[in-house]
């Protein structure tokens, strides 16, 4: 019998239930996997060790880098065209982003999720900078530094608003 026909009928199951996309999460989840697994041969390969820790400053940075990565990409107006094959456009949404609808079956219907929910993303980038932290961490850490820089110009330009709508009103 195997795993495949359990996988068939639990996909046809969630199919009729609400339209989700077993097998293009599958596709997806490979994915990362395969990234994943890329970077530990990479690393491997060229000899770098994994950190004996962390540092508490490096996790806030890459909090905060995962956090506007991930809003960049699933939500900017500017990136839209990369979400386009993937999303169908909805309504603006205010600060420079965009209300998108999944569009599509199967794997392009888990993509268009994945492009679309920053929560998703967020562990796709968080991964990826991760990774680099250990495999280029200069660089890393200066895009992860450029990235908190952009988040925290964001929240100073919504409270900068709301201090200029409180003194109006």
């Amino acid at each position: 019998m195997g795993l495949s026909a359990p996988f068939r009928r639990t996909r046809d199951a969630h199919a009729r239930d609400g339209g989700r996309p077993l097998g293009g999460y599958l596709v997806s989840l490979a994915a990362y996997a395969a990234l994943a697994g890329g970077a530990v041969v990479l690393g491997r390969r060229r000899g770098v060790r994994l950190p004996d820790r962390v540092r508490v400053a490096d996790v806030v940075l890459l909090a905060v880098a995962t956090h506007k990565a991930s809003r960049l990409l699933t939500k900017a107006s500017v990136t839209a065209v990369l979400r386009a094959p993937f999303t169908r456009y909805e309504s603006p949404a205010g600060e420079g982003e965009v209300n998108e609808s999944v569009r599509g079956e199967g794997v392009r219907h888990a993509v268009g999720e994945l492009v679309t929910c920053p929560f998703c993303a967020g562990v796709w980038v968080a991964g990826f900078l991760t990774a680099g932290h250990v495999l280029a961490p200069r660089a890393t850490g200066l895009a992860v530094t450029a990235l908190t820089a952009v988040a925290a110009s964001d929240w100073l330009h919504l409270g900068y608003d709301r201090v200029k709508q409180a003194a109006r009103g």
